[in-house]
């Protein structure tokens, strides 16, 4: 019989991940380093090497965000921008990976190809399933992407004023409207 017990080996994993998501959240990709991320999670750098063989490496395990999109045939198409704007500002409040994930993806390629990788396979089939025209999803979903990532870096990473202090009911009354041209075209 086997133990249900989880393996060490997947314990520090787990702890090199976390400890990499609030490095690269706190210092940023290019700062971040092999050696602080190994005192966060209070073990030897060559452990982290070992697990995720470069920084690069560890950074894309690290950056995994599901934007956990509802199935968007199974919304209102009436006021389905206002109900994407909300979830965007449920989803996104206080997520690390998303920080480290804006921060990086301005300055560095692989995060950057993170990012486009998410919102062209996240986002892109959900956009092709209710955009009048199907062909149109890839130049809809990246429109709504500048706006989703222009108001999270904003409002999270930048925590420009008037962004950062409108309520979440203030900022879907000026996000929504365009989500939902973006997505259905009225």
């Amino acid at each position: 019989m086997t133990s249900a017990r989880p393996r060490r080996s997947d314990a520090t994993r787990a702890a090199i991940l976390d400890a990499a998501r609030e490095r690269f959240a706190a210092d940023g990709y290019e700062r971040a380093t092999i050696r602080a991320i190994a005192a966060d999670a209070a073990i030897d750098p060559s452990m982290v090497m070992r697990y995720y063989g470069s920084k690069e490496k560890l950074f894309a395990a690290a950056a995994h965000f599901d934007l956990r999109l509802p199935d968007f045939t199974q919304l209102p198409l009436e006021n389905i921008g206002t109900l994407l704007a909300r979830h965007v500002l449920a989803r996104w409040s206080g997520d690390e990976t998303l920080f480290a994930l804006l921060r990086a993806g301005v300055t560095n390629e692989t995060a950057a190809g993170r990012m486009r990788s998410i919102f062209a396979d996240q986002l892109g089939p959900q956009v092709a399933k209710v955009c009048p025209d199907p062909a149109e999803a890839p130049v809809r979903a990246g429109l709504i992407s500048s706006q989703v990532l222009g108001l999270a870096l904003c409002r999270f990473v930048l925590r420009l004023p008037p962004v950062a202090e409108m309520t979440d009911d203030e900022a879907v009354r000026w996000l929504g409207p365009t989500l939902q041209r973006y997505l259905v075209g009225y």
